[in-house]
């Protein structure tokens, strides 16, 4: 199948479009996926001590939404430039930039210790984005508390996988319970 400008209407990967849907409805159920498992988990982690890491920044919509469900929380961001929108700016404290492996580091000689965090980096080439993921895994077990909670873009190894909520698509959007 194309498109009537010959291009291939399908994708190949975890985010094969063989249901006819376009890139737009696969961003906007990505996004909506995110939404419903950062709230879910936040409302699970509930009465726990701990912080918060948001692993890729981004423009930072998704920090800005962690600030909001969780406004007592102290909040560690990581990513290799910081290129978010100027409303969406973490404080110098929290701020990591550079790559996540040295940064997850040095949270740990910190003494940082996490009751959430959020994976959020991806190239969109499966091979290289499972694989920073499986890699970044222990690092990030290294800061979770017991009973924390991760919520990723990208499928882990490592954790207990949790069903979490009935609007997230299977290997849409992924939850781990340490």
């Amino acid at each position: 199948r194309t498109h009537k400008d010959g291009t291939p209407a399908t994708t190949k990967g975890r985010w094969a479009r063989d249901d006819g849907m376009s890139r737009l409805d696969s961003f906007l159920r990505r996004l909506s996926a995110q939404r419903e498992g950062l709230n879910w988990a936040a409302s699970a982690m509930a009465g726990r001590a701990g912080d918060v890491l948001e692993v890729g920044l981004g423009n930072g919509r998704t920090y800005d939404h962690l600030r909001e469900l969780l406004p007592e929380r102290r909040i560690w961001v990581i990513d290799r430039a910081l290129h978010c929108h100027p409303e969406c700016t973490p404080p110098a404290e929290t701020y990591l930039e550079g790559e996540a492996a040295p940064m997850l580091v040095r949270l740990q000689e910190r003494g940082v210790r996490l009751a959430l965090a959020h994976y959020d980096l991806g190239s969109g080439v499966d091979e290289v984005d499972v694989a920073e993921s499986v890699a970044l895994g222990p690092l990030i077990a290294r800061l979770m508390l017991p009973g924390g909670w991760i919520v990723s873009g990208q499928p882990m190894q490592g954790f207990k996988t949790v069903e979490g909520p009935a609007a997230i698509q299977t290997d849409r959007y992924f939850i781990y319970q340490v």
